[in-house]
């Protein structure tokens, strides 16, 4: 038994996709009526095409977060101009070492060193 992808709602699968596609220097390997998949270095994530998708409003508790992905880049600055440049919108919070983003559907992330 394995894991597969973590898999990740979306009202756009395949918007979505490519936004992390590009924001992680990996692929879109799928894109089906169903979902997106991107894969690369050994990982993979899923995104799963739901039509009733209400995004989470971090750090709202009556919109709470599902989960959220730690991406870890370099350097703070130059990440977050390539996730703001994709389509990212930056969240309240964050500190000497990570910042908090939300992706185009609304889901939180965090840039980290």
């Amino acid at each position: 038994m394995g894991l597969f992808a973590v898999t990740i709602d979306a009202p756009d699968a395949s918007a979505l996709a490519r936004f992390y596609a590009a924001l992680l220097g990996m692929e879109v390997t799928y894109d089906g009526p169903e979902g997106a998949l991107i894969a690369g270095y050994g990982r993979s994530v899923m995104f799963q095409q739901v039509g009733e998708y209400t995004a989470p409003r971090w750090p709202d508790p009556a919109h709470p977060q599902q989960g959220h992905l730690d991406i870890i880049v370099d350097d703070l600055d130059s990440g977050e101009a390539r996730a703001l440049e994709l389509g990212a919108s930056r969240l309240p919070g964050g500190g000497a070492t990570f910042r908090v983003f939300a992706d185009p559907a609304g889901h939180p992330f965090c840039l980290t060193v």
